[in-house]
């Protein structure tokens, strides 16, 4: 018993009683004043404010990666590892306090844990102030409207029939992500320009069949609760 009551000591859990093996009952402090978490990083009532970040007015690419940063995934693919046929593990970036270093859930505790990210409809995750702030004054200054009919894009930045004003095509979108210029060809280095658009099925199909690619679509498998062996988790 004088073990059983050591080990669940150490692991913050209730060893005897009703409520044995579960967590003791923590009563946490949130004061309505800020608390200093690191260099311009405060947290209050649930709320977190980082400002030790800054990019210049004029430097797009750092603007695009701070963004990229911003909208990142909730988890991170190669931290991810598949343990055995029931467990999967995740690695965390930093350990946490009391040295837990990786996560062991199953493929339903990890859909589970997915879920709860998900935010309610029509609620805003994140929320500007300042010139950010969706009515401030100088909000135009440093996010311009678009105009409702632009005379010229600039270039990669095309728009098709009865798009969105600020909708991009396919290749620019290609190149800022994935960073693939399917707008250049990759043997003599000159801009690619399209010769033919095919929308027959018969010309569709001897033209992937010329080319030695496949030409049916690939079968999809119906959804199935785990486990999904069709939809097998990589090492």
């Amino acid at each position: 018993m004088l073990a059983a009551i050591a080990a669940a000591s150490i692991q913050g859990l209730v060893a005897t009683g009703e409520r044995a093996g579960r967590r003791v009952r923590r009563v946490l402090s949130d004061p309505a004043e800020g608390i200093r978490t690191a260099s311009l990083c405060f947290a209050s009532r649930g709320f977190s404010l980082h400002a030790s970040t800054t990019v210049q007015a004029d430097d797009r690419t750092g603007l695009e990666r701070l963004c990229r940063y911003v909208n990142r995934p909730p988890l991170a693919y190669g931290r991810r590892q598949r343990l055995d046929a029931e467990r999967l593990s995740f690695t965390l970036k930093t350990p946490w306090d009391d040295g837990t270093s990786r996560i062991v859930l199953s493929p339903t505790e990890l859909i589970e844990k997915l879920a709860a990210l998900v935010p309610p409809p029509r609620v805003h995750l994140i929320r500007y102030h300042g010139v950010l702030a969706p009515h401030a004054a100088d909000r135009a200054q440093i996010v311009p409207t678009p105009p409702a009919t632009p005379s010229a894009t600039a270039a990669g930045t095309e728009l098709t029939p009865g798009s969105p004003v600020q909708r991009l095509q396919w290749a620019p979108l290609l190149a800022r992500v994935f960073s693939l210029e399917v707008t250049v060809c990759p043997r003599c280095g000159g801009p690619m320009r399209m010769s033919a658009a095919l929308t027959d099925p018969d010309s569709i199909r001897t033209y992937l069949t010329g080319v030695g690619r496949p030409a049916d679509p690939p079968v999809i498998s119906p959804a199935r609760p785990p486990p999904q062996q069709q939809l097998e988790f990589a090492a």
